[in-house]
């Protein structure tokens, strides 16, 4: 084969015809190169085989095995058990499957079986499978021996996994060596990152000997990943310093040491930490893009106030975009609260002035008197003239498209000579995800973290209530109301779907106002409303005019209401973990006991949710969070148009993921276009670009 044989059609492969090449394509398998990137889903480990003859209740165990009698066993209570007794050379085992009487038409006697699973005692010992394989029919030739590794494929009606298995074993050795002379990474890289040739990964994935050389050839391809990732990221912070040079701001001190020393209370070491580095980005002549990343309640505004602070004191100014209106009221309030006697003019820019007072915002930007200019979107429009911007601070970052971020980053340019520099960038979000999840889809900025809640703040009291506590967990909501506090009511969705019987915002909107809590204020806010009735509702909230706040996700970003001390959420087996942690920080802000009520109906459900209520650290519910839900929904939720991953696993290969950042960081410093790696600068445009580009849009 050369090289070119890679990328012909999987038809011209051994074994493979018109009809067996239309079944390939339904995997997607449409060359020689996607069968050999058709990486096993899993492996089966014969190396570890138990003989039949030597099983005890208790044993977790693989074993191989005939099947040499089989049926379907109906129970009292209807539960309909398919059974096989299987054989190897030392005995006899019963295989139990409660609830899977297809698989009687599956199997049939004289199949050579793999089986794991734990060995009971039931009329005898029993074998209750987790899973199995079959390696060969009666009087078919078994192609795997005790002792072996093999692999699992992806299949599909009409092609099975061992009909896969064979027809990649047939064409392997041509498959590797027309790949041979397709290694992109360097040898010195892939000596540091301990990870194998090409070559030898592929075969390790194919063909391995062991389970460590499977995962090795895995290691490999998922380094490659990452890495390639890691390269764009590293170029596009490169570019962007040499492109968008920033402000060196100096270290005068007046503005800033005047408010820390005014601060009502101290700033926790997380905090401490973001502003060294913070302030080490705007000290420098490097623009700074950096990410702010802060569990809820850590205390963002607060380091955001430092920088915008630093800026002012050396005569810029600063501008800081919220993604709603009453949001940006509520920065303006805190800002002012903090800056106490320092003066500083804080100007609130947002589509609800009227005429005038957005014709003075306006005066008072673009001549300057504006230190810190707070606004939603407003803050970009045509008519906003900066007079001399320093910062750009963009809050909940991910409320907003690209182009809108875009906007503010460049608002301005500032002549320095010949040159040419930009203001500095912070972005912020109050989303924990996790270290690799942030490198990954942050790659190209900077990050701090703040993970560290400010002493004082109570923790919310969090527990699961069934559906048939519904009632009484009402009871509890208007006790508090009693109390003179506010509670919010969480759906998943707007209206009812005849797919999903779940409870609709809109519909027991209507039910809890006219049978539930006819005599208490209710309000109701979701996505679909317009912005300005959602605002309407938010500020009646918000002035303590309304008891309960119906609502869906929408406020899973909100403004603090100090005064609301119940989150009741209807369905939580509905919402990721990181999703109700959000949801929650919506209470806890005052001086009382709160509450976070979760309302869940399958007891498997109220399991995984434990793992919620036993802890308010943002940052360890968004690990478990995508170690339940998997990587591709963690960015699915992010990321418009996010690539899964065909090797790696962020969660698992973090470590990898660190080292393949150090190892781009390291060759772009020294070959920033990479005409020193023409291979890597190739391989980068023509695979790797439009990913990214895909993986960034907002």
């Amino acid at each position: 084969m050369s090289y070119s044989e890679l990328d012909r059609p999987a038809q011209f492969l051994k074994s493979v015809g018109p009809k067996r090449a239309a079944l390939l394509a339904k995997l997607g398998l449409l060359t020689a190169r996607d069968v050999l990137y058709h990486v096993p889903r899993r492996y089966e480990d014969a190396s570890t085989i138990r003989a039949i003859g030597s099983l005890e209740p208790g044993m977790d165990v693989t074993i191989i095995g005939r099947v040499v009698a089989k049926g379907v066993l109906p129970t009292r209570k209807g539960l309909r058990i398919f059974q096989a007794v299987v054989q190897d050379r030392t005995g006899l085992v019963e295989c139990s499957w409660p609830g899977q009487p297809f698989l009687d038409r599956v199997l049939r006697r004289g199949d050579l079986l793999l089986l794991s699973g734990s060995v009971r005692f039931f009329h005898g010992r029993q074998l209750q499978p987790r899973e199995f394989t079959l390696l060969a029919r009666e009087g078919e030739e078994a192609t795997e021996e005790e002792g072996t590794v093999f692999p699992v494929y992806a299949a599909t009606e009409g092609l099975t996994h061992r009909q896969i298995r064979t027809l990649i074993a047939e064409n392997l050795d041509d498959l590797l060596r027309a790949v041979a002379d397709e290694e992109v990474l360097p040898a010195d890289l892939l000596d540091r990152a301990g990870v194998p040739p090409l070559v030898r990964a592929l075969e390790s994935l194919h063909r391995p000997g062991s389970l460590a050389e499977a995962e090795q050839g895995r290691r490999r391809l998922a380094f490659e990943e990452l890495f390639f990732l890691q390269l764009l990221h590293a170029r596009a912070r490169h570019r962007a310093a040499v492109e968008r040079p920033g402000i060196a701001f100096e270290r005068r001190g007046t503005l800033v040491s005047t408010v820390y020393r005014t601060l009502p209370f101290s700033l926790t070491t997380a905090q401490k930490r973001a502003l060294v580095e913070i302030g080490a980005d705007m000290l420098s002549a490097r623009r700074m893009n950096r990410l702010l990343q802060g569990d809820v309640g850590a205390g963002k505004t607060v380091v955001a106030l430092f920088a915008m602070l630093r800026a002012v004191e050396n005569g810029y100014q600063a501008a800081l975009m919220a993604p709603t209106e009453i949001l940006a009221e509520q920065h303006v309030r805190t800002l002012r609260l903090l800056l106490g006697d320092a003066p500083v003019q804080v100007v609130l820019l947002t589509g609800r002035l009227g005429a005038a007072a957005r014709r003075e915002a306006l005066a008072r930007i673009s001549s300057g008197d504006a230190g810190i200019v707070v606004g939603t979107h407003a803050l970009i429009q045509e008519a906003v003239e900066f007079h001399h911007p320093g910062i750009a601070i963009i809050d909940e970052q991910h409320r907003f498209g690209v182009r809108q971020r875009l906007a503010l980053a460049e608002m301005g340019e500032i002549a320095e000579g010949e040159s040419r520099i930009h203001p500095d960038v912070l972005v912020m979000s109050a989303t924990p995800i996790p270290r690799s999840l942030a490198l990954t889809l942050y790659g190209d900025l900077d990050i701090s973290v703040l993970d560290e809640r400010p002493p004082g703040r109570r923790p919310v009291r969090t527990g699961i209530r069934p559906e048939g506590a519904r009632e009484r967990v009402f009871e509890f909501v208007r006790e508090q109301v009693r109390l003179g506090r506010q509670a919010y009511v969480v759906y998943p969705l707007v209206e009812e779907s005849e797919k999903l019987e779940l409870k609709a915002a809109t519909e027991e909107y209507r039910y809890l106002r006219e049978e539930v809590f006819p005599d208490l204020r209710l309000g109701l806010i979701h996505g679909q409303m317009p912005g300005e009735e959602k605002d309407r509702v938010m500020r009646a909230f918000a002035a303590g005019e309304v008891d309960v706040l119906v609502s869906t996700t929408v406020i899973e970003v909100g403004i603090d209401v100090a005064n609301a001390t119940v989150m009741v959420i209807e369905h939580a087996e509905r919402f990721g973990l990181s999703q109700l942690h959000q949801l929650r920080g919506r209470v806890g802000r005052g001086a009382e006991d709160s509450y976070c009520i979760l309302v869940a109906s399958s007891p498997e459900a109220r399991e995984r949710l434990r793992i919620f209520v036993s802890t308010e650290d943002g940052f360890r519910i968004a690990q478990e969070d995508m170690r339940l839900r998997g990587q591709g929904d963690m960015f699915g939720s992010r990321q418009s148009g996010a690539p899964a991953f065909l090797f790696a696993d962020i969660e698992r290969d973090e470590s990898l993921l660190v080292l393949a950042r150090v190892e781009a960081q390291r060759i772009i410093e020294a070959d920033p276009e990479l005409e020193r790696h023409p291979t890597l600068r190739d391989v980068l445009t023509s695979r790797y670009e439009e990913r990214l580009r895909l993986f960034q849009a907002g």
